[in-house]
């Protein structure tokens, strides 16, 4: 079965070993993914687990399930960013060209390796000490069915690095949030490459 954040893998190779505990995102699209396709299998333990500490304090999952109660999300939409998303491009990001060059792979491994379980600074001998990052930014748009009606939920959403790990702090929304009218003949938005009356509007029950 297709994941259900519309990547091009199987849910069981893709997001559910996340929502699992199995394994952990690398990237913060990979967390934004997982928390959607828990929304749309209700895993609210994962998605209260995945909030940054600061905001678990004032959650619960009682709260998740009541504010996505009668919501069927079925489809995700990842919108190019400028940000970078992994921790692998974030540290190579952070070096300047003339500073990479001078330190060796090794060095630079441990730097990566270091980055996946806290956020302190680095500091190597005879380099400038440099910052690991800890946020991103991503940009995406759910699709869901509510009595009977298409939303949509378009927001740029903030990840930190907490613990080592990827963690969904807050997000604004987009103004154009809310109902929508999509033609039962245009290609799927989850896309599947049939068309919506054939795909995803089956789900609309």
């Amino acid at each position: 079965m297709r994941c259900y954040c519309c990547s091009s893998k199987p849910f069981n190779e893709c997001c559910e070993p996340f929502i699992k505990g199995v394994k952990y995102p690398n990237t913060a699209e990979q967390l934004m993914r997982s928390r959607f396709s828990a929304y749309a299998t209700a895993h609210y333990q994962y998605i209260l687990e995945t909030y940054t500490k600061e905001k678990q304090k004032d959650l619960s999952v009682e709260d998740l399930v009541q504010s996505a109660q009668g919501a069927t999300w079925f489809a995700l939409k990842v919108h190019p960013t400028l940000a970078a998303n992994s921790i692998d491009s974030l540290i190579g990001n952070s070096l300047g060209s003339t500073e990479a060059g001078s330190i060796d792979s090794s060095v630079h491994a441990n730097a990566k390796d270091e980055a996946l379980t806290n956020a302190e600074p680095i500091t190597e001998p005879n380099i400038k000490p440099i910052s690991k990052p800890n946020t991103a930014v991503v940009e995406f748009t759910a699709y869901y069915f509510e009595n009977k009606s298409m939303y949509q939920l378009h927001e740029t959403s903030n990840f930190n690095i907490e613990d080592g790990k990827w963690r969904y702090h807050d997000g604004v929304l987009h103004d154009d949030c809310g109902k929508i009218k999509y033609g039962r003949n245009l290609p799927c938005v989850c896309g599947s490459n049939k068309k919506f009356k054939q795909c995803c509007s089956l789900k609309n029950h």
